[in-house]
């Protein structure tokens, strides 16, 4: 297999990595869930996320071919309507995007939102294999966190985000709108599936026990490791133990601004009357 250059980015107010992932015979890459700063406090907007990894790109001579995501998140605003502004380089999803939209749409009380995925450039399916460079990328419908997440295989690295953790943390929550810790299951053994030798980058770190953050194991690391897959041997056992953590957690913190912004491709709402931009809440819809 290809293998890849990768670059993390760890974002510590989110616990979120957004990567660059780069084909060394080209010098073309990937920017792989990018994030635009947000203080939930103030209601600031930033960039300084999303141009660290710009300033990345261009100081190592790099061609940027692809702004991707995995889903949309519900921890923190996605950069990649920004990033595609600043660079012209398309914007991609999978093709299941479609089914956020509809049900967010619906607990956001939009009923003009266009629910199609014309927000991005390209909706990718399940199986569907694209290049970046010169390196193969195939498309693995991972859904159980989200309806719409997927895992990017990019030569011997996949690109799993809210599937896996690090093995010493699991795997991701199940019980959002739309999500199935069967669905879950199911995903994580198709990522299971691949070459024990394939780099697992995940999308999330929270430093478990207070170590230094990480974001690279391999599949066989997570095979032999993974602290829920080893406490669970099958699906059944695995739902269990998943929705059980699951109803101890609390909503994220951001989950009610991200979606908004996130289905709609990382566009902020547009300027009212006065010039400024607002967030819409649905009291108790969660």
């Amino acid at each position: 297999m290809a293998r890849p250059q990768v670059r993390g980015f760890y974002d510590k107010p989110t616990g979120a990595v957004q990567y660059v992932v780069a084909d060394p015979a080209t010098r073309r890459c990937a920017i792989i869930d990018p994030i635009l700063d947000f203080d939930e406090r103030s209601g600031a907007t930033a960039t300084r996320s999303a141009d660290a990894v710009l300033d990345f790109v261009r100081e190592n001579g790099l061609e940027l071919e692809w702004i991707l995501d995995t889903h949309p998140h519900a921890d923190h605003f996605s950069a990649a309507h920004y990033l595609s502004e600043k660079t012209g380089a398309p914007m991609a999803i999978g093709d299941r995007i479609v089914d956020v939209q509809a049900l967010w749409k619906v607990i956001y009380n939009w009923p003009d939102f266009l629910a199609d995925g014309s927000q991005w450039d390209r909706l990718f399916r399940q199986g569907e294999i694209f290049q970046v460079g010169t390196i193969p990328v195939k498309v693995l419908f991972s859904p159980g966190h989200t309806l719409a997440s997927i895992t990017y295989v990019i030569g011997d690295a996949a690109f799993v985000h809210d599937t896996l953790f690090m093995p010493d943390s699991g795997t991701a929550r199940a019980d959002f709108p739309g999500g199935s810790a069967a669905r879950l299951w199911r995903s994580i053994q198709e990522i299971l599936a691949l070459p024990d030798e394939t780099r697992v980058f995940v999308g999330h770190d929270y430093q478990t026990g207070g170590r230094e953050p990480r974001w690279e194991s391999t599949v066989a690391a997570q095979k032999a490791s993974n602290i829920h897959l080893g406490a669970a041997h099958s699906e059944a056992e695995f739902v269990a133990l998943r929705e059980a953590r699951d109803r101890t957690l609390p909503m994220p913190r951001l989950i009610l601004h991200a979606l908004q912004i996130n289905m709609n491709g990382g566009r902020l709402p547009e300027p009212e009357t006065n010039g400024r931009r607002y967030l819409k809440f649905p009291l108790d819809g969660l």
